[in-house]
């Protein structure tokens, strides 16, 4: 794997599309037990390098019930986004992640990972990317979360932005959100805790 993350880390397919340049941002072991599918790295995550190293990430460690170092334990997780560069800004927030990273490396990283047992899908792009059976919007499908387990799970983006959505759906936090922990627990066992 270590080759393949090398690969990934030189990728230039998208270098004409990215105003601040390339900078692919992952982490992934063949010993990872959940995969955390995102967007693409915001502004913060491309100047650090480091994945989910934001506001978002923040309440996305809580959601899980994990600390920073378990979190970034790439035995326990890996953080691979739909997009590994940081794609620029749009009218109304990040421009979606490119096209060519999920197809172009997904298949290979997840081959290379025997002991990956749970996919969680965070936001439209990742869910429309591999569920099948998805429901007619965000909304429908993270309700029936428990229909893509137990190999997925999908929850939305823990973005601030996603705010009014929290408010108005408090079942996400009240019966989905245990349901994330108690299965991130089980899987990544209590070494990690």
């Amino acid at each position: 794997m270590i080759k393949l993350l090398n690969e990934i880390g030189q990728c230039t397919i998208c270098t004409a599309y990215l105003e601040h340049g390339v900078n692919p941002v992952l982490s992934a072991s063949p010993q990872s037990r959940i995969a955390i599918i995102g967007q693409a790295p915001g502004s913060v995550v491309h100047k650090t390098g480091i994945p989910w190293d934001d506001k978002s990430g923040q309440r996305l460690r809580m959601w899980l019930g994990v600390d920073d170092e378990q979190f970034y334990n790439v035995n326990a997780f890996a953080l691979v986004p739909m997009g590994f560069c940081y794609p620029g800004k749009g009218k109304t927030g990040d421009l979606p992640p490119r096209k060519e990273c999920a197809p172009a490396w997904h298949h290979r990283l997840f081959a290379s990972m025997p002991k990956l047992e749970l996919k969680i899908l965070i936001g439209s792009y990742a869910i429309n990317y591999y569920l099948e059976d998805k429901k007619k919007n965000l909304t429908e499908t993270v309700r029936n979360f428990d229909s893509y387990l137990p190999h997925s799970l999908v929850i939305p983006h823990p973005s601030p932005r996603n705010n009014i959505w929290l408010r108005k759906n408090p079942w996400f936090e009240s019966q989905l959100i245990p349901v994330l922990q108690k299965k991130v627990k089980e899987l990544i066992g209590p070494k990690f805790y």
